[in-house]
């Protein structure tokens, strides 16, 4: 049986089941008895069930009407519900976040303390982290499967567009002793470099990284010696503590302490590797992923005044 129920039925209904007195529930309502008696004859021959027992003194509810009252009462609050819902996603307070990262973006204080004050503000919106080095976030970004992909610089497809977050220097990790270390003052050239096997990342992980540190060690001269490769930096780290080799690293990667590796500056100047906010152009992402971007973006002004 097709019906045609309206919600202000519903809560004309639910209004004189309440007050079960036609006059109390049109005054409640705002509107005037009689338009009121007329709708709830309509939804009851609607849907084809009294739904209220009516004499010159009373009112009262049928059993059918004790059953529709409580699913009345159900509909308007799903509906309620649905209506709170979709205010809080229109405002971003509310829906999910897929954001790629590099395996050094959760080392970079800009970047955890934007996550943090974003979770603590909207604890209901979802951030799904995934982690996946600078080339591999391009065609998850392209295809829409993440929103945000936190990255080096790189060469970009037409259809996405990058923000910059901010610059990190070059830096060198060395091996406890390593005679580099008495250059902790004034830093180290890299032309001395020539002379020390380097830990390095794999070529084929993708990671911008790579063509960066081969750029600037071909602007200085150098054709690295390349003991290692590894495609984590944890790994890179933990075969420079084991004295396998040095290795070219940006200042987040400072951050991870661990015993027998120390950092040490580079005497260039400038030294840098970009961090870039990369989206879609065309994609409409949601105010959730606009709320935390826009936090990204003050945070790190902030931090750089």
């Amino acid at each position: 049986m097709a019906v045609n129920i309206e919600l202000r039925h519903l809560r004309y209904f639910i209004a004189v089941a309440e007050e079960l007195h036609f006059g109390r529930a049109a005054e409640r309502l705002n509107i005037s008895q009689p338009p009121l008696s007329q709708q709830i004859q309509a939804l009851e021959a609607n849907i084809n069930a009294q739904l209220l027992m009516r004499n010159n003194r009373n009112v009262s509810l049928t059993p059918a009407g004790q059953m529709f009252l409580q699913e009345a009462y159900q509909i308007i609050a799903q509906v309620d519900a649905a209506a709170i819902k979709a205010a809080r996603m229109h405002q971003g307070e509310l829906g999910e976040i897929s954001i790629g990262f590099t395996s050094t973006a959760p080392f970079m204080r800009k970047i955890t303390l934007s996550l943090r004050q974003f979770r603590e503000s909207y604890p209901d919106v979802a951030i799904h982290m995934h982690q996946m080095n600078t080339k591999q976030q391009i065609a998850p970004l392209q295809t829409g499967r993440i929103d945000m992909g936190i990255m080096r610089n790189t060469s970009l497809p037409d259809n996405l567009e990058y923000q910059l977050l901010f610059r990190e220097r070059f830096m060198l990790a060395v091996y406890d002793g390593h005679p580099l270390l008495a250059y902790a003052n004034e830093g180290v050239n890299l032309e001395m470099l020539s002379d020390y096997p380097l830990v390095f990342f794999e070529r084929d992980v993708g990671t911008a990284l790579y063509d960066e540190i081969i750029s600037l060690l071909a602007n200085a001269g150098v054709t690295p010696v390349i003991s290692q490769e590894a495609g984590e930096a944890m790994t890179i780290l933990g075969l420079v503590a084991a004295g396998l080799g040095i290795s070219i690293i940006t200042e987040s990667f400072t951050r991870m302490k661990l015993d027998g590796v120390q950092y040490l500056p580079l005497a260039q100047n400038p030294t840098y590797s970009e961090v870039w906010l990369v989206k879609h152009k065309n994609y409409n992402n949601g105010a959730a992923v606009d709320r935390l971007t826009h936090l990204l973006i003050s945070n790190i002004l902030d931090q750089n005044e």
